[in-house]
């Protein structure tokens, strides 16, 4: 009898999991993890804030008016007697909604602009990117302010305003990444075999050249951030009674010397949450772009090894 030769058992390593591995990467870089700790923390007050405020945004105590920070109010009040610690967290919701609300048109109406200039170019890409350059010659804040003007001031407007003046840089960036992916073989592939273009954009296009797009709206929402508080320190963003970080730097301006508290503590949540966009926004880039992906996973063996 022929012997039965054993069959040899061949190793197969488990699919990985590219975006857990990407988010385990991105928390990694202590930076990164910084700011996507205060984000989780803003978020998290902005949903909560109705329970987390030790009182309304609006309860006036004229007894207690311009009291410092200390155990019956953490943060002070203002020249109203009302809780700073209070405004601030019922604040958290406004910046955060005019941000997300405002970068997400800019990132539709930018995405598409520059999706279409970058793939169909020619007259196309033309007429779209002189108009997306006519709205990029104006200074951001100013754009801004002239939409508001036309508008109207309000948290709405705002956003419509902040949208406009950010749409131009989706738009750029969108189509730059789409003009490398365009004449890949895997795009060149699709395209004989028959793919409709809207096939080709979405399917192939987009998600190739989305890395950049993802990195740029981490950078705006901090942008947007700082544009809300911007106009709302001037009067032409969120209006009273509702609640703005920007509005209360505005309104602690004249008690600077007096109340040091009142223009602080809004201004810190304004910084930290700029810097916590900022800083994730670096960690997307770093782990997005391959050559510095690369290098992070380097440096990470090499920490390992070092601990061994």
């Amino acid at each position: 009898m022929t012997a039965v030769q054993p069959v040899p058992q061949v190793s197969v390593r488990p699919r990985r999991n590219a975006f857990l591995d990407g988010l385990k990467l991105l928390l990694s870089s202590p930076p990164a993890l910084f700011g996507a700790v205060v984000l989780v923390v803003v978020v998290l007050v902005a949903l909560l804030d109705d329970q987390l405020a030790p009182s309304g945004a609006n309860d006036v105590d004229v007894a207690d008016r311009l009291q410092p920070p200390g155990a019956a109010h953490w943060f002070g009040t203002d020249d109203l007697g009302r809780d700073i610690l209070s405004r601030v967290v019922l604040g958290a919701r406004v910046s955060l909604q005019v941000g997300v609300v405002a970068v997400g048109l800019s990132l539709v109406a930018g995405v598409l602009v520059g999706l279409f200039a970058g793939f169909y170019g020619r007259w196309v890409d033309t007429v779209l990117m002189r108009a997306m350059d006519v709205l990029f010659a104006f200074p951001a804040m100013l754009l801004a302010i002239a939409v508001i003007a036309i508008l109207g001031p309000g948290t709405t407007n705002a956003m419509i305003a902040i949208a406009i003046t950010y749409t131009p840089v989706f738009a750029r960036v969108t189509r730059s990444s789409v003009l490398g992916v365009r004449e890949t073989v895997y795009v060149r592939a699709s395209r004989s075999i028959g793919a409709s273009d809207l096939r080709l954009l979405f399917r192939h296009v987009l998600p190739n050249a989305a890395p950049p797009v993802i990195v740029q709206t981490s950078v705006s929402l901090a942008f947007a951030v700082l544009a809300e508080a911007a106009l709302s320190f001037v009067g032409l963003g969120t209006q009273p009674p509702a609640p703005s970080w920007g509005r209360m730097l505005s309104e602690g301006r004249e008690y600077v010397d007096l109340a040091w508290w009142i223009a602080v503590f809004p201004g810190l949540a304004i910084v930290l949450l700029v810097l916590a966009f900022n800083l994730l926004g670096d960690g997307l880039r770093d782990v997005l772009d391959p050559q510095q992906r690369s290098a992070l996973q380097a440096g990470k063996r090499t920490f390992g090894r070092r601990r061994r």
